[in-house]
């Protein structure tokens, strides 16, 4: 029998422990399960297998690039700041957590389509790299608490379902608004910043016409590249808190600090320590393209495999897309709202410098280009969908607010893991790893209870949302186009383009 001891000795510390062989498997599964040939199923299982160990490439790349920055800011300001970039922090938890995310993932899609098929919340959630995400933010607070792994992973499940269901949910109405119709739901964990945006053009916005009845430039469009859009904001603000760095603490300091942690060499002069902040900034764009073409090439594979199983379980349900799935029904709305997002960030970066860093000791939360256009646009569709421009405007600037100030609140919660220059960055992440993370501070068995009750009552509150409020076909725009005169608002006949992968 010591050869069967073996063999089990070996599947779990060398292959089941092993995270990127686990999706491997685990995508080979749902292949399985799908009928595929024996080519299609192997082929798949090693390109989710490559595209996980490609996420740990990126996030040495995202932790090289993300160390000088990090000493510029502590420099300049006395105070710890970061990027929120949801990549970049997935990336770096999956050293230490990455079998916990796995298993946690998969029992987490699991309970999903169980809530689905035997609750009223009929949404299956395909955006997988969210669901990854949420997964990894879980694991992370909750091993944080000082949770053994297998309540890590169950509690973590449990968990990660209801937030796969529940969310949709809660943003359907609106959704339904922007859409005009019943086919597709929001999947995507910036969904409190789309209800906010959503319920505040509603309040400010009764009589303010769409965005669609005016006409931006074109020059602004490049920034939906997302590898653009990132490595021009790190550079932007490298370049910003270099000069900042390089004026408070003088040559011979500001200069080293590509040295050290960052694994370069010191500066030379003005013009090279500059350069050297270009060079890092456009590194950073790297790292996390490398890192999101990772996550791509798992989900290329994973999510159809999920997605078939879905529709076997869960007949009839809504599919729960990714943020742009509503760009194309307000495209001047998605660009209104990643500028005022954007605004909204700033901001708030102003007032955690000023009040809540010195009074609270938040962190300060820089914006980036990536969560704000991704999110900001969308809260802009959404806000604009009930509320016109001024709807997107408003709705888009709290959003940014929410992404700036939840984020800091996270960081309390994360651990070591709020150390490293970067964090979650949607505002669904935020405000649920800082309510389960208090919670756990309870420690042991009543820790786990508190966690689980706040599961359970976003369960059911997104049950009696689905009941009340979405079944009944209440229209949050509704008074508007009677104020406008339409049945219906501009910019809602569009179809959606198709699904984009967002960040």
């Amino acid at each position: 029998m010591g050869w069967l001891v073996a063999v089990a000795k070996f599947l779990v510390n060398e292959i089941l422990s092993e995270p990127a062989y686990l999706i491997g498997i685990i995508t080979a599964v749902g292949l399985i399960a799908l009928k595929r040939t024996t080519g299609q199923i192997v082929g798949g299982a090693i390109k989710a297998t490559l595209g996980f160990l490609l996420i740990g490439a990126g996030a040495g790349l995202v932790t090289g690039s993300l160390a000088p920055l990090g000493t510029m800011i502590q420099g300049a300001t006395g105070a710890h700041g970061v990027i929120p970039t949801n990549e970049a922090i997935v990336g770096i938890a999956q050293d230490r957590f990455g079998s916990r995310v796995a298993w946690l993932m998969i029992l987490g899609f699991v309970v999903s389509l169980l809530l689905a098929r035997f609750t009223p919340l009929r949404y299956v959630f395909l955006t997988g790299h969210h669901m990854l995400f949420m997964a990894t933010l879980l694991t992370v607070v909750l091993a944080g608490t000082g949770q053994s792994t297998f309540a890590v992973v169950a509690v973590g499940g449990v968990l990660l379902g209801i937030m796969l269901v529940a969310m949709p949910a809660f943003a359907h109405p609106w959704t339904k608004r922007v859409t005009g119709s019943n086919t597709v739901a929001i999947g995507h964990f910036g969904t409190a910043g789309y209800v906010v945006a959503g319920a505040a053009g509603k309040v400010v916005g009764k009589r303010s016409r769409s965005t669609e009845e005016m006409k931006l430039p074109e020059g602004l469009r490049f920034l939906r590249d997302s590898m653009v859009a990132t490595a021009l904001s790190m550079l932007l603000i490298y370049l910003a808190m270099a000069v900042v760095f390089l004026a408070k603490v003088g040559k011979e300091q500001a200069f080293k600090a590509f040295a050290g942690a960052g694994g370069g060499a010191p500066a030379t002069d003005v013009g090279n320590y500059l350069m050297q902040s270009v060079m890092q900034g456009l590194q950073f764009g790297i790292a996390v393209a490398v890192i999101l073409f990772g996550v791509r090439t798992i989900l290329g594979e994973l999510v159809p495999a999920f997605q078939g199983i879905a529709e076997k379980v869960v007949p009839g349900a809504l599919p729960a897309l990714d943020a742009p799935i509503v760009f194309p029904y307000a495209q001047n709305a998605v660009l209104i709202g990643f500028l005022a997002s954007f605004t909204g960030g700033l901001v708030s970066l102003g007032l955690l410098t000023w009040i809540f860093n010195p009074a609270f000791g938040l962190a300060l939360v820089l914006p980036g280009l990536v969560p704000h256009f991704f999110t900001g646009g969308a809260a802009g569709v959404y806000g604009n969908s009930t509320g016109g421009r001024r709807g997107a405007v408003v709705g888009a600037f709290l959003n940014g607010v929410l992404i700036t100030f939840l984020p800091a609140l996270l960081l309390k919660v994360l651990g070591a893991f709020g150390d490293q220059n970067t964090t979650f960055g949607d505002a669904d992440f935020g405000w649920l790893g800082a309510l389960i993370g208090n919670a756990g501070k309870a420690g042991g068995a009543p820790g786990l209870v508190i966690i689980l009750l706040i599961g359970f009552a976003v369960l059911g509150a997104a049950i009696v949302m689905q009941k009340r409020v979405v079944e009944t076909g209440w229209d949050p725009g509704a008074a508007r186009d009677a104020a406008l005169g339409r049945e219906t608002a501009p910019g809602r006949e569009a179809e959606p383009a198709g699904e984009t992968t967002a960040g």
